[in-house]
Parts: structure tokens; C-alpha cells; sequence
């Protein structure tokens, strides 16, 4: 079996959305300093609605692959539904990942989350403060799993 599924390729080959929108409604920037990848996200929004999203990765394979299909899987959705989106269902986008890099994944969902509570932020939107979890206790969370 290979290490990497054809969709990881697809992604990292063709990564979608890659680039920086210069008047982002939101920006979200995480990293992961045992492996070295950061990952930022950056969000337009009109009416709650995600219109378009684009990220700037420096890591490895799996991290790119991640975050495109992470913005893959938020374009075009509400801001309620990207929240919902877990580092488990972009790695099942992806067909999997190995068990050592299940930590990209991770990093994406983290960036989006960073990147809608920096919109809310900087727009004075209030919101449930559970729904953004502090990422060093989400890692410790990840690690366990």
C-alpha cells in the first residue's frame, strides 16, 4: 500500500486556493513547531456566507494536501458549518493520512478556526468562546487520540 493516497498527491501536486487574499475578512496563522509547517488561512466574507478562501502553507506534503482540502471543503459554506468541520473529516477527504501526519490535518482545522474567530474579532461579532479552544490543548487532544 502506498504511503499516501492519490488524493494527497492530487492536492499537494494541484494544490487548490493557494495564495493570499490582500483585504481578507479574516486570517487565521498556526504552526506546529515539532514539525516546522505553518499553515495561514485567509477568509472573504459576505452575508456569513465563506465567498472565497485561499492559504499559504510551508511544510510538508500533508500539510499542503490539508490545506487545500480544507479550503476545498469550507468554500462556498456558512461560517457555522466551516466551524464544524474537524481535522478527522479532511483527512477522510483526503482518503487518509498516516498516522504520524494526522497532525497537518490538525493544523488545518486550527487555521480556520483562527482565521473565522479573527473575523469575529475584528468585527465585533460576539460568540461562543467553546467553539475556539485553546490549539495547544487541541494538540494534546490529538496526541491522545
Amino acid at each position: 500500500m502506498a504511503l499516501y493516497s492519490d488524493k494527497v498527491m492530487d492536492h499537494f501536486t494541484n494544490p487548490r486556493n493557494v495564495g493570499k487574499i490582500e483585504d481578507a475578512d479574516g486570517v487565521g496563522e498556526v504552526g506546529n513547531a515539532v514539525c516546522g509547517d505553518i499553515m495561514k488561512i485567509y477568509l472573504k466574507i459576505e452575508n456569513d456566507i465563506i465567498v472565497d478562501v485561499k492559504f499559504n502553507t510551508f511544510g510538508c506534503g500533508s500539510a499542503i494536501a490539508s490545506s487545500s482540502m480544507a479550503t476545498e471543503l469550507i468554500k462556498g459554506k456558512p461560517l457555522s458549518q466551516a466551524l464544524e468541520l474537524t481535522n478527522k473529516a479532511v483527512a477522510e477527504a483526503l482518503d487518509g493520512l498516516p498516522a504520524h501526519k494526522m497532525h497537518c490535518s490538525v493544523l488545518a482545522e486550527e487555521a480556520i478556526r483562527a482565521a473565522i474567530k479573527d473575523y469575529y474579532d475584528r468585527h465585533g461579532i460576539e460568540y461562543d468562546k467553546s467553539k475556539f479552544p485553546d490549539p495547544a490543548e487541541e494538540e494534546h487532544k490529538a496526541d491522545e487520540d
